[in-house]
Order: structure tokens, then sequence, then C-alpha cells
């Protein structure tokens, strides 16, 4: 089930197109159809409207102008570790004075190569 405030994707002629933020579903005039208004995630942002029904906002293929349309619910990605965890391990190799850290700087040997 898709939901306001979900991100979707968008299938255009079978190809994924963009994603897109659902900022609203409202019943729409017709029976069993809904106003869905959709933030077109690209540069520039876009709004827009699409007229369907509920198994078309749930997954279901439909067309426009004859190409084949699909939304998909996107899941967010499992987060794997806590960003802090890298820190705090970056952390413990810093050596501290008067409480100020001192981060090294290692350069490579291409950097000596190319004057860095």
């Amino acid at each position: 089930m898709t939901n306001i405030g979900d991100v979707v994707l968008i299938y255009h002629r079978e190809k994924p197109a963009f994603f897109a933020r659902i900022d609203s579903i409202e019943p729409d005039i017709k029976k069993d159809w809904f106003r869905i208004h959709l933030l077109i995630l690209t540069i520039p942002l876009r709004t827009v409207t699409w007229v369907l029904r509920e198994e078309y906002i749930n997954g279901a293929p439909f067309t426009m102008e004859g190409n084949p349309v699909r939304i998909e619910a996107v899941n967010p990605l499992p987060i794997e570790s806590d960003p802090g965890d890298t820190v705090k391990s970056a952390n413990k190799k810093v050596s501290s004075k008067d409480g100020r850290k001192i981060i090294p700087f290692k350069k490579s040997k291409k950097d000596y190569i190319k004057g860095v």
C-alpha cells in the first residue's frame, strides 16, 4: 500500500524514469478514482497531479498517452552501521594535545610525483 509521504519510482515504458514523493491523495469526482499529487524529485522540482484508481497507485500498470506506466514504492535501505561508529574508530587513531586533536595527513607516492 502506497501512502502520503512515500517515495515512489515511476516506470515509463517499462524503464525506471524518475523518483517522486506522494504529497496527497484525494478522492476525485469520479467514483473509485483519486487525485494523487506528486513532487517529482528532479532538478528543478516539479509537481504533478494524476487521476488514478487505487490499484494504479499501489503498483498495477496503466497507460498514459498509450505508454505503459507503473508506480513502485521505494523501500528505505537498511542502515548497516551507525555513522558515528566510523567517526569513533577514526578518533581512536588520533592523538590529542591540550584538548586538541591532531589528524595526520598522509600523502601517497603519486602525490609526491605530481608535486601536490
